[in-house]
């Protein structure tokens, strides 16, 4: 059976920032301008309500999975999600580094969904309650992001609802000390994202991790072929 690394999701997270700050930031920026004393509490709420709708999808995918992939071949088929979802991953990091545009390509096939799920969050802004915070950063879960979809087709490749859940809350923690520190130092980080070194550096680590995942996969199918 194979298993999915829930330290390489978390890692995937936290070193795809550069994209969060980019996908979140407007929002995260907007909560971080309130102008009381409850902005530390906002950004909370938001990050919960983005990490609830993270855990939902895993775990609606990760039944999906469970119910649809009983009725034929687990093995391979899991194989090829997980082979598939890797290939997007060195995809993602090469459209961190700034050497390719095609998940800007595919991250436009969520477009429709958001159009239709943006417009709840307008009763909800000006962000002033924490409840508010939730419901926006859980409408916000569902924006089009690479990220995002690389970590779903992990959670697709599980064997239940619970993994699935447990793959979306593993990469939704990795992103969260980037978006937090954004409530804090906005503008020093989206001045930082911009600089070259940082997202070339960025995404080649997401590469990395990306092909070490394959290179693995494909050296565990060795023996088996001799």
């Amino acid at each position: 059976m194979l298993e999915i690394s829930l330290i390489s999701l978390f890692l995937t997270g936290l070193l795809g920032g550069v994209h969060c700050l980019g996908m979140c930031g407007g929002i995260v920026t907007a909560i971080s301008l309130t102008g009381n004393g409850s902005r530390p509490l906002l950004l909370v709420g938001y990050n919960l309500g983005r990490l609830a709708s993270y855990v939902l999808i895993g775990a609606l995918l990760g039944g999906l999975s469970h119910w649809g992939l009983a009725q034929t071949s687990y093995l391979p088929l899991q194989q090829s999600l997980f082979v598939l979802a890797n290939m997007l991953l060195i995809l993602l990091g090469l459209y961190l580094a700034g050497l390719s545009n095609m998940v800007g390509r595919i991250e436009k096939l969520g477009v429709p969904l958001w159009q239709r799920l943006q417009p709840l969050t307008r009763r909800f802004l000006p962000v002033r309650h924490p409840l508010h915070s939730i419901a926006v950063g859980a409408v916000w879960g569902w924006v089009p992001c690479g990220l995002v979809y690389t970590a779903s087709l992990s959670a697709l490749a599980s064997q239940s609802a619970a993994d699935g859940a447990l793959v979306m809350l593993s990469f939704g923690l990795g992103t969260l000390p980037n978006l937090l520190l954004m409530g804090s130092f906005a503008s020093h980080l989206q001045r930082l994202k911009q600089q070259r070194p940082v997202r070339l550096l960025a995404g080649l680590a997401v590469c990395g991790i990306g092909g070490w995942h394959l290179l693995s996969l494909f050296s565990s199918w060795m023996p088996a072929a001799r």
